[in-house]
């Protein structure tokens, strides 16, 4: 596996794919054992704070009608 000048490398897909790891939603982190050796850990979505867009999401539902709308702008 190459890394990029900006330190990145790509996850193989079969392996994003068996671990459950999602593009934008999916935290890990690199943890170190005894023996000096490195893994990729899943953090796990209750550790993971919400996205503020997707908390946002529900929260602007509309009420009015397109009629409404269009008459509170011409009074």
């Amino acid at each position: 596996m190459r890394v990029t000048s900006k330190g990145q490398v790509t996850i193989p897909q079969n392996v994003r794919e068996n671990m459950g790891i999602l593009p934008a939603e999916t935290e890990i982190e690199f943890l170190q054992d005894e023996n000096g050796r490195w893994y990729i850990n899943k953090i796990q979505p209750s550790m993971k704070k919400a996205s503020r867009f997707r908390a946002a999401h529900k929260a602007g539902k509309l009420t009015m009608s397109t009629d409404d709308i269009m008459a509170l702008t011409r009074d």
